[in-house]
């Protein structure tokens, strides 16, 4: 049986139906009956119920009374969801109860501590709570903007403008020569791994000339054909990220020290070893929740 190529990329997956007929500020008070449930933030900390759940029933809510903000995600089988923002003491409280535990949202993707379908919605959940903790104003005019939409959208009570949420598009790149993958080191990653380039779209830019950009910037790298392969939502607040895989031009790398460590051409054998966590080096790659694992799994898969 061939293998679902995002199998293991974490936020990917999500059963959640969004409606946005549901949204009405009539109708979404009412859902809160219907056999509501409902995700806990505390920043990038999340409350799950043993064994492994992060979809509480409304009573598990009542525990955190005091919220930030509560709002309508949609419905997963049937039932409303809502997410709501919770204090860091709220978060403590549930995680000295043994029927819950407090996770940060890259650990739990990262062990698998949810349903892969729930790492969907609590990237929503994440993304959109995050988004009004930072928009509290109106853009236009100054002006305190109210929660409207069921929590996706604010609108201003003084001059009418309308605030959406907004997800911000990065390229995340395996930039190839012959049999062989571009990987950089940032600063900030731990010693020893290696991923693919990336860098945010810019207004106006394609994906494709982004990714070439991106390239020539960090690296001095001269990129030509570019496809798409896959996307991933990343939470942290929210991006999304465009996987893809560009043909280099050149091989002469010229790193830029403000945005990385290093940058390697690494044959085919060294990134199955590294992926194999046997690279003489000590050489490692992301996490297999990160896209730019999945990008650099299907290069090694690619030759078998």
């Amino acid at each position: 049986m061939a293998r679902d190529p995002l199998d293991g990329l974490g936020y990917a997956t999500s059963r959640l139906l969004r409606h946005s007929a549901e949204r009405d500020e009539a109708a979404v008070p009412t859902l809160a009956a219907d056999g509501a449930r409902l995700v806990l933030l505390a920043g990038d900390r999340v409350v799950l119920r043993r064994p492994g759940t992060a979809i509480l029933d409304a009573a598990d809510g009542e525990r955190a009374p005091a919220r930030a903000f509560t709002l309508f995600l949609g419905r997963l089988d049937a039932r409303p969801v809502f997410a709501a923002a919770i204090d860091p003491e709220a978060a403590d409280a549930f995680g000295s109860d043994p029927d819950f535990h407090v996770l940060d949202l890259r650990t739990i993707a990262a062990e698998g501590a949810v349903a892969a379908h729930e790492l969907g919605l609590l990237a929503t959940a994440k993304s959109l709570l995050a988004w009004h903790a930072r928009h509290g104003f109106c853009a236009n005019c100054g002006s305190a903007t109210l929660i409207r939409a069921g929590g996706f959208r604010r609108e201003c009570p003084t001059c009418g403008a309308h605030h959406f949420p907004r997800t911000d598009p990065v390229v995340i790149m395996l930039i190839r020569r012959g049999d062989a993958c571009l990987l950089g080191r940032a600063p900030r990653f731990r010693e020893g791994m290696y991923s693919c380039l990336a860098g945010f779209l810019e207004p106006g830019e394609t994906i494709e000339d982004a990714v070439r950009r991106e390239s020539l910037e960090e690296t001095g790298i001269r990129v030509g054909a570019v496809a798409y392969r896959a996307s991933q939502p990343w939470p942290f607040p929210a991006s999304l990220m465009i996987g893809c895989v560009a043909q280099a031009e050149s091989e002469a790398i010229t790193i830029d020290p403000a945005e990385l460590a290093d940058a390697r051409w690494f044959p085919r054998a060294e990134v199955a070893a590294m992926i194999a966590g046997t690279h003489p080096e000590g050489c490692s790659v992301p996490p297999r929740m990160a896209i730019a694992h999945l990008l650099m799994r299907a290069f090694v898969e690619e030759a078998a």
